[in-house]
């Protein structure tokens, strides 16, 4: 039996929810980060922050067929603002309270490697590394093996990323928080 018309608008729907879900997501985030002395601004980009574009998904039905539907979210892109590096446990800990607090209040499930926080530099707005995912620095993990990684304990740092030079233009993301003098 083939995908129906109805099965195309309901993915869709699926989608544009999942993008919804995760748009509120970010915004516990940065309700919880800005209480954090060291941030100074919050920023979302990626594709939770703008209209999902319709393409030919991974999804093997559609993809077989080449029936294109909404972009599908993986995770929510923050770039974070800080002032001082010392602040990496309690990006943490804020992380892992707002998607508590949306899964208790909003019954949204959202796991915490899936909120991908870009530490950028105040003044600067150099990007510095990843708030790291893992409890402990350094861990026993490949990733770790990064040069770089855990120089700065709970900063991430990735083999050969370089941070997309138009992905906080003002078009393309949404100011969650910025901290005023």
């Amino acid at each position: 039996m083939g995908l129906t018309q109805n099965d195309i608008d309901e993915q869709n729907r699926r989608l544009l929810r999942r993008q919804e879900e995760f748009l509120l997501a970010a915004r516990f985030f940065a309700a919880e980060c800005s209480s954090v002395d060291a941030v100074e601004k919050i920023v979302l980009f990626g594709s939770v922050a703008n209209t999902l574009k319709k393409e030919v998904p991974r999804f093997r039905e559609y993809r077989r067929r080449g029936l294109r539907v909404r972009h599908e979210c993986k995770d929510i892109d923050v770039a974070v603002w800080v002032t001082d590096l010392s602040c990496m446990r309690s990006l943490q800990k804020a992380r892992s309270r707002a998607i508590n607090e949306l899964h208790e209040r909003e019954q949204i499930g959202v796991d915490h490697h899936q909120v991908d926080v870009f530490i950028m530099q105040h003044g600067t707005d150099r990007y510095l590394g990843r708030l790291c995912t893992f409890a402990r620095c350094p861990r026993d993990k490949p990733e770790c093996l990064t040069p770089g990684c855990g120089d700065v304990p709970l900063l991430r740092q990735h083999e050969r990323f370089v941070f997309p030079e138009n992905a906080l233009q003002p078009d393309r993301s949404v100011v969650l928080f910025e901290r005023s003098d």
